[in-house]
């Protein structure tokens, strides 16, 4: 065990959190480890939505490289950033079981404008959460909404907007969350979501038996259904896609929802499946084939063509 193996991260508060959990856990198993911060593309360029950016692995790329380079041995990531395909030579290694994947509303004590027939601004980067919100509350706007945790709370403080939303596991990590929010229950996470996933080098043998004994296999399992629905749906990161994934231990079966949006909320396609544990590995490939068979499969057409402008 003399090798440290060097853990690459995003340098935010939440990035830097996970990567300190992730080294933690490989200390309490007696491996030696070394933190080594880098920038993402994602966090320097904040004047842009996500989607204009070249979407798939904005917040990896430059983890990517630096291991492809071996300047660190494993990278950590919030599981929802990380394109479902990785590149050449880089292997998932684990998958740490699953905080909340809820999203929540962050608000300034009024709530009166979720009444439906009311105008309101609301504020979000995700286009997945945009159109699910819009479908629900068509007469509000939305307003881009980009940058780490901290500085999109601020910014949320700082302009007139009624709400903006967040992923919950996110503000609970780095113990953020204000008392002022409210669980939308009834918003489709993104794949995903709340899951914490650890990249290695493939021919990386003494890291890849490190990190494989903080795997989460009922996550694992959830996350991969719900990354495959989003694949062959062919949506890139930050397509109007939700997914979740659960296991149900008392009648050993899977619960799957999906769901696809137009940009405006306006279209929807949803599937609902409830399967044995035994036909988990292609639930996500055939909850997405009935959607794109049903009518998505022209909504992604146009999506593509919307995103790629």
């Amino acid at each position: 065990m003399n090798k440290v193996i060097r853990i690459g991260t995003r340098d935010s508060e939440l990035a830097l959190w996970q990567a300190k959990k992730v080294e933690q856990e490989l200390q309490k198993l007696g491996y030696k480890t070394q933190l080594v911060p880098v920038k993402s593309t994602g966090d320097l360029v904040l004047d842009k939505p996500l989607y204009e950016m070249g979407i798939t692995g904005i917040f990896t790329k430059t983890l990517d490289v630096a291991m492809i380079k071996k300047e660190i041995d494993i990278a950590v990531h919030s599981m929802k950033d990380v394109p479902t395909m990785l590149p050449d030579g880089i292997v998932q290694g684990a998958v740490l079981k699953r905080a909340n994947s809820i999203d929540i509303l962050l608000h300034k004590g009024n709530t009166d404008f979720l009444d439906e027939n009311k105008e309101a601004v609301i504020a979000t980067g995700s286009l997945r959460r945009k159109a699910q919100w819009l479908n629900r509350y068509p007469k509000h706007t939305i307003v881009d909404l980009r940058g780490n945790v901290n500085t999109r709370m601020q910014k949320l403080a700082d302009n007139d907007w009624q709400g903006a939303v967040f992923a919950s596991a996110g503000l609970d990590r780095i113990n953020k969350k204000p008392s002022e929010y409210i669980n939308l229950d009834w918003m489709i996470p993104a794949p995903a979501q709340g899951a914490m996933v650890i990249a290695v080098n493939a021919d990386d043998n003494f890291s890849l038996d490190a990190v494989s004994q903080l795997n989460d296999y009922e996550t694992e399992m959830a996350t991969h259904i719900e990354r495959q629905f989003l694949r062959t749906l062919e949506g890139g990161c930050t397509a109007p896609i939700g997914a979740h994934a659960m296991y149900n231990e008392h009648d050993d079966t899977i619960h799957f929802k999906g769901v696809l949006f137009s940009l405006d909320g306006k279209e929807k396609y949803e599937v609902n499946k409830v399967v044995p544990i035994e036909e988990w590995k292609k639930l996500g490939f055939f909850a997405a084939k009935e959607i794109l068979e049903n009518g998505g499969s022209e909504l992604m057409k146009k999506l593509r063509e919307q995103l790629n402008k």
